[in-house]
């Protein structure tokens, strides 16, 4: 008899359901959330499990790899489609998940998900560290601003990092007990600072070496970040089978709801991959306001920009930037600026 394995994950221990082609339960229990145990837990039923299925989380990637290493015919399901269908059920435990996943496999309703490699994992990583600490530093910023506003203190928001740091403590040098809060401050900034610099040189020695990142900055108003984070999200471009495709997986296209009369078209739907959606967003912000050089997609996000508004115009635009790196990335070619 064929068998189907849904593991229910948390953080320190996993539930195992696993049933027969005719969805009755064969086995259930817990088990630590390890590879290595879980594998051990499996290998009775080797030579008749046909899948082994778990939710996307943040342990999937490990759990997936280490499972897939061992030789077990692993899927990964979309987590909102598998909370869909356990609403269903009368009860919501982490036993009843752990068969709802099984039977869902046995069924074949379920939708499976590219799970990325662990050298994508570590770029991410790198990227993921780095905007931790630039919203750290914009908090910063702002919070020192706060406490020197009751006494009337402002300042320049066009001053450098260095320029900031002196302009405030010449303000309140005469301030003791405020001197020692905002230089505590400013010393934790400098520090941030310093981080993102190291952090930026890492990005820009993995950038300089991959070919794929050089052709992806071709693109005016695509840097190094953003090129770093569309190669850690996108990590196959075949794996997209129209280039257009790649505007709904980082959530970058409209929400729609249609029922009999009522047809109505939201804002994006924000779903995918939020860090590159950000950076590419950014990007889009760059070419329509910083980037001076003529081009057919300048003059095209200039246009859109004159008849709506300017978040949706450089919405539209981080789009067709998607859809415009993923070509390229396709067919190895570097970006050509046409005439306008």
């Amino acid at each position: 008899m064929e068998h189907y394995v849904g593991l229910d994950v948390s953080l320190k221990t996993t539930h195992v359901c696993v049933v027969g082609s005719d969805r009755t339960v064969t086995w259930r229990g817990v088990c630590d959330t390890n590879v290595e145990v879980l594998a051990g837990t499996l290998e009775r039923w080797r030579g008749s499990i046909s899948l082994v299925g778990l939710e996307t989380g943040s342990s999937t990637p490990w759990l997936y790899h280490g499972l897939s290493a061992a030789g077990f015919p692993v899927v990964c399901m979309d987590a909102r489609r598998a909370a869909d269908a356990m609403k269903a059920r009368p009860e919501k435990t982490d036993k009843a998940d752990a068969q709802a996943l099984a039977e869902m496999l046995a069924c074949g309703w379920y939708s499976e998900v590219h799970v990325k490699s662990p050298a994508s994992h570590r770029l991410k990583a790198v990227l993921t560290a780095r905007g931790q600490l630039v919203s750290v530093r914009t908090q910063l910023y702002g919070q020192i601003r706060g406490l020197l506003r009751p006494f009337g203190v402002k300042i320049s928001s066009r001053a450098g990092s260095r320029g900031f740091a002196q302009a405030v403590r010449t303000a309140c040098q005469r301030e003791e007990v405020l001197y020692a809060a905002v230089s505590a401050l400013l010393t934790a900034l400098e520090a941030v600072e310093t981080q993102i610099a190291a952090l930026d040189r890492t990005v820009g020695e993995i950038v300089r070496g991959s070919p794929v990142c050089r052709l992806l900055t071709s693109v005016p108003g695509v840097g190094a970040v953003t090129a770093l984070a569309f190669l850690a999200t996108g990590e196959d471009p075949h794996r997209f089978g129209r280039s257009r495709s790649l505007g709904a997986y980082v959530g970058l296209t409209p929400r729609r709801y249609q029922s009999g009369k009522r047809d109505v078209t939201g804002s994006i739907s924000r779903q995918g991959d939020g860090l590159l959606r950000h950076y590419l967003y950014e990007a889009a912000n760059c070419l329509l306001t910083t980037v001076r050089q003529p081009s057919a997609l300048r003059s095209w996000g200039l246009r859109l920009l004159k008849r709506i508004s300017p978040k949706k115009a450089r919405t539209a635009m981080a789009r067709k930037l998607a859809v415009l790196l993923i070509g390229l990335w396709k067919r190895g070619e570097v970006f050509e600026a046409r005439p306008v």
